[in-house]
């Protein structure tokens, strides 16, 4: 019976499960499988450690692994970076915020908006190609062969040391003074000077400021020029509207609207739809403005471009070019070596038309190379149009390009307004491909090579060669949640980072910032809450900060960071593992102290005549056969498991645990349960918080089973010897399984007997009882109600009455189940009750005493039921989170976050009766609409499993979401279709599920 109650039973998983699934169901039915990890989940504790900006900063504390790989896990969802200094922007109509640095070192870029009326873009800065290497060492060096996520450490140069202040009627460069890297306080190195600046910044607003090595100089670009300055002396302008060819001028003026530097080249997009290319020119130091004869003459209007640089010993994409394979070899075109002492460099044009089309050409002679028809559709895979490729002889089935329906307003106002593409490091990187569109959509793709095995007779040979024909872009899902949508003419939001706290990937500003690292050439998404809305960002790399990073807020907060060095964000949630050397079973929160009491088992190896000694010293009354005491068997060895309670305590400045105090438990005793409780001292009627631990003795089937009731008392004072006191101590005659407090009562499950105990302040005395059918597996409380699980009778939901002194039963369920854990879900006046049973499923149940199906109300009515697929350990009830949406109406709504053995993370979730509808019926439209792996049927997965038992199926109130979920990979065309079948639009089903995602977003 003790077994059903050691919560991390099962072997160590070694490797990683899918995450990012959510079940939502009606009225408290659903379930947000949201993040895994690598070892088995025992209970778990979300614990609250401060409260900053109205923000709950939240992090969830979880046992995981067993035996010499038992950990204690904390967990958040977000990442929140850690402050070295911040400073308010005070100053009238600050436009934006970028960091510089002088042009023979690496630079980067900030931008911030401080009013969306205002136009205003981020510029990306070129880094230098010396510094690259640099970061390549850093992450793929032959000799140190680091990781991108390793944090060794490495000396530091500084290469950060101007800051631009750009605000709408001007722009302030300031100085970082390196000071001495040694010093303690950090604070001392960000102290700005104001570094004189040309006054004719003042007239316009800035778009980008950037590094030319080529030229050897900045060049700053603002919506009617660009200016050339070494150090702080201009020495070139460039007027556009002088520069503007004959045939292309309009009654407006020529103004640009963004900029993207790809060394020595920045490419402008124009107000008018059209782009410009700079050049720099190393002889003369000098910039030239080019209009690329091919795009005046188009009538399509460009929605975004940008440059991406092909850097490395062989640029990746020069082996899809149709030759390329014959010529040198696909092993020898990907695996070239980072370290060759030759770099060689081509630099690409990325535009897409506000039609949808996207065109990859070569600069300076912008030759196309790629193109795509319909790239704003999100196509599942992507190839190059020119070539004529049937999705017969590609392999390719149902993947052609089309046109997006004229007849779908919708489809016609969605486009691309921002483009990236980035390959980084590793010595079989692919390049990612980014797309984002105005209703805050993001589309990855991954490049890939693909020989096709016939020829295409009907392009000519020489104009075959030239494009890339053997590229393929490959979509890539990334869980972000849907966001708000974004101004056609709003700066780029995407910052690409090569080495943030020795990480790379990219950063997403605007009202949900978010991460992605690039980790193993997979995405690890982690949203950034704890700052609210983020204008900008940018890294920063010098003596005082290494590897870290600037950002602007909404409120006006400049914040410079570093990302903790504890946490691990090559997980679907950042963890920090503490390696406890023993396996955990069960963790609590001692809010008062910011103390973790958690049960540890250390397995022992001891000989067998002191285990019958010890035995034989608590009076067991075991009688040992002559025979088997007599000759070598004595001296044989026998394991079992010691127990005990330690308190860890976070260290808030370093970020490390440490073991305050043990609590050894007595020899074959098992602590089960330990929990913090409330009660009331009867004596001198005040409330104590005390520390409640139960446990039970294992001395074989022979032998009756007993218990401890033990209650601790924690000292106020910081310097005492003894953290812990303790205050009672009490045997039973079971096994003490759980422990609970009801108003100031200690409530204490012992076997099959659940008793209600007063506290005097020195005993405990029993005031109420009720007797459970085998074994009380788990107690929940809310206010007066008791819901408790049996081993194999289910759940039973009890009530007490204080005047009566009476623990009476209300209802309960006449089904057999093996409980695993249970919990209250509570959504507004609505009470549920749900549990999980031995066959990985979750069951919901109401209390309905005036329904005929009741029985009178001694029976609770199933409201929900599915298969987890995985044994759900321990639920925890938290708030949710406000949204804008209906469900935002309903004050007192509660999720479920469950943890499961197999390492698995979920949340169950209540659901409006309208959303419900609406999801349900597009839950039916995908199971037919998706293709599933193996085409295994979703639904079927989701039904209860009865393990060949009778059972009547329960209500069908449940919505997968890791279903849904594959709606947004959907094209765009699909998406659309669908929404019309179910009688609803893209726009609502997409404010659902980001509705969904922000109430849950508890951590």
């Amino acid at each position: 019976m003790t077994g059903a109650n050691t919560l991390t039973s099962g072997s160590t998983s070694s490797g990683t499960v899918t995450g990012g699934r959510i079940i939502l169901g009606r009225v408290g039915t659903g379930q947000q499988l949201a993040d895994i990890l690598t070892k088995p989940l025992g209970q778990k504790r979300l614990v609250q450690l401060m409260v900053k900006i109205g923000v709950e900063e939240i992090k969830q504390v979880c046992c995981s692994g067993h035996g010499k790989n038992g950990t204690l896990s904390a967990l958040q969802q977000s990442v929140r970076p850690d402050l070295i200094t911040e400073v308010l922007q005070t100053g009238d109509d600050l436009g934006e915020v970028t960091e510089t640095v002088d042009y023979n070192v690496q630079a980067s870029t900030i931008a911030a908006e401080k009013h969306s009326s205002h136009q205003a873009a981020r510029w990306p800065i070129d880094e230098q190609r010396q510094q690259l290497q640099e970061c390549e060492w850093w992450y793929d060096g032959q000799q140190e062969q680091r990781s991108p996520h390793n944090h060794a450490h490495t000396p530091v140069k500084p290469t950060c040391n101007k800051l631009c202040l750009i605000a709408l009627n001007g722009t302030i460069i300031m100085s970082l003074n390196l000071v001495d890297p040694l010093a303690r306080d950090s604070s001392r190195g960000w102290e700005g000077n104001n570094i004189p600046s040309t006054s004719a910044l003042k007239s316009s607003n800035l778009l980008s400021h950037s590094n030319v090595e080529a030229v050897e100089v900045e060049v700053e670009v603002y919506a009617k020029g660009a200016r050339v300055l070494d150090g702080s002396f201009m020495t070139q302008e460039l007027n556009f509207s002088v520069h503007t060819s004959e045939s292309s001028l309009s009654s407006e003026p020529l103004a640009a609207v963004s900029a993207s530097i790809a060394d020595p080249y920045v490419l402008l997009k124009m107000l008018d739809g059209t782009i410009r290319l700079l050049i720099g020119d190393h002889s003369t130091c000098t910039v030239s403005i080019n209009a690329p004869a091919i795009f005046p003459s188009s009538s399509e209007r460009i929605s975004s471009c940008t440059l991406y640089l092909d850097r490395g010993p062989e640029p990746w994409l020069r082996k899809t070019h149709t030759d390329a394979w014959i010529s040198t070899g696909i092993g020898e075109a990907t695996d070239a070596n980072d370290n060759s002492s030759h770099d060689q460099s081509d630099i690409y044009c990325l535009i897409c038309y506000e039609s949808g089309k996207l065109e990859i050409f070569e600069v300076p002679s912008f030759k196309c190379v790629f193109s795509v028809e319909n790239f704003v559709s999100g196509p599942a895979i992507m190839f190059d149009a020119f070539s004529h490729i049937s999705t017969k002889d590609s392999g390719i089935g149902g993947l052609n390009a089309i046109k997006v329906s004229v007849e779908k307003e919708e489809a016609s106002n969605i486009k691309i307004v921002e483009l990236a593409m980035h390959r980084w490091s590793g010595q079989f990187s692919r390049p990612f491909l980014f797309g984002l569109l105005n209703d805050g959509t993001l589309l990855c793709y991954h490049a890939y090579c693909y020989e096709s095995s016939e020829s295409n007779p009907q392009c000519p040979h020489n104009a075959a060669d030239s494009r890339l024909r053997n590229l393929r872009f490959r979509r890539v899902s990334i869980d972000l949640s849907p966001r708000d949508d974004i101004s056609s003419l709003v700066r780029p939001r995407i910052t690409v980072f090569n080495n943030v706290g020795g990480y790379e990937g990219l950063f997403l500003c605007g009202p949900r910032p978010a991460w992605v690292f690039v980790c193993r050439q997979r995405f690890r998404v982690h949203p950034q809450v704890c700052d609210g809305s983020i204008l900008a960002f940018t890294v920063l790399h010098n003596v005082n900060c290494c590897r870290g990073l600037i950002y602007v807020t909404s409120q006006g907060f400049l914040k410079i960071c570093q990302l903790p060095s504890a946490y691990n964000y090559d997980n679907y949630w950042p963890v920090q593992k503490v390696a406890l050397h023993g396996t955990p079973h069960q963790v609590t929160y001692y809010a008062e102290q910011s103390l973790y009491p958690l049960i540890v088992s250390v397995p022992v190896i001891r000989p067998l005549n002191q285990v019958l000694s010890s035995m034989a010293d608590q009076e067991l009354g075991l009688h040992i056969e002559n025979d088997f005491t007599s000759g070598d068997d004595l001296q044989k060895v026998y394991t079992f498991d010691e127990f005990e309670v330690r308190i860890m305590e976070l260290e808030k400045p370093s970020g490390r645990w440490e073991s305050r105090f043990t609590i050894p438990m007595q020899s074959f005793e098992n602590a089960l349960t330990v929990r913090m409780v409330t009660l009331q001292n009867t004596s001198t009627k005040e409330t104590e918080t005390l520390m409640a631990i139960g446990t039970a003795y294992v001395q074989g089937e022979d032998v009756a089973a007993r218990g401890r009731v033990l209650l601790f008392s924690f000292s106020k004072s910081e310097n005492s010897q003894n953290l812990v006191t303790e205050v009672y101590s009490k045997e039973s005659k079971g096994a003490v399984s759980a422990v609970a407090s009801l108003q100031g009562h200690l409530l204490i499950a012992s076997g099959p007997k659940i008793t209600l105990n007063k506290w005097t302040g020195s005993e405990l005395t029993a005031v109420a009882f009720y007797d459970a059918p085998l074994h009380v597996v788990s107690l929940n409380i809310v206010k007066n109600f008791v819901l408790f699980g049996d081993i194999h009778k289910s759940i039973y939901f009890l009530s007490w009455k204080e005047q009566g002194s009476q623990l009476s039963l209300l209802a309960k369920d006449f089904g057999s189940l093996d409980c695993f854990a249970t919990e209250f879900l509570i959504d507004g006046s609505t009470l549920s009750l749900v549990v999980s049973d031995s066959n990985k499923n979750v069951q919901i149940f109401y209390y309905a005493p005036k329904m005929v199906e009741s029985w009178k109300g001694q029976k609770l009515l199933p409201r929900a039921e599915f298969h987890v697929g995985a044994h759900v350990s321990k639920f925890l009830r938290l708030q949710m989170l406000p949204t804008q949406g209906i469900a935002s109406e309903k004050t007192n709504r509660f999720a479920l976050v469950f943890g499961t053995l197999d390492g698995g993370i979920g949340c169950i979730a209540p659901v409006d009766e309208l959303t419900f509808r609406r999801l349900q019926s597009l839950q039916r439209k995908l199971v037919d609409a998706v293709p599933h792996a193996c085409g295994l049927n979703p639904r079927s997965f989701r039904h209860f499993n009865s393990n060949g038992k009778a059972h009547r199926p329960g209500p069908d109130n449940i919505i997968d979401f890791e279903l849904l979920s594959h709606y947004e990979m959907l094209s765009l065309e699909e998406q659309l279709e669908i929404a019309q079948q179910i009688g609803t639009t893209r726009s609502q089903i997409r404010s659902n599920f980001s509705d969904f995602l922000l109430g849950t977003s508890f951590l």
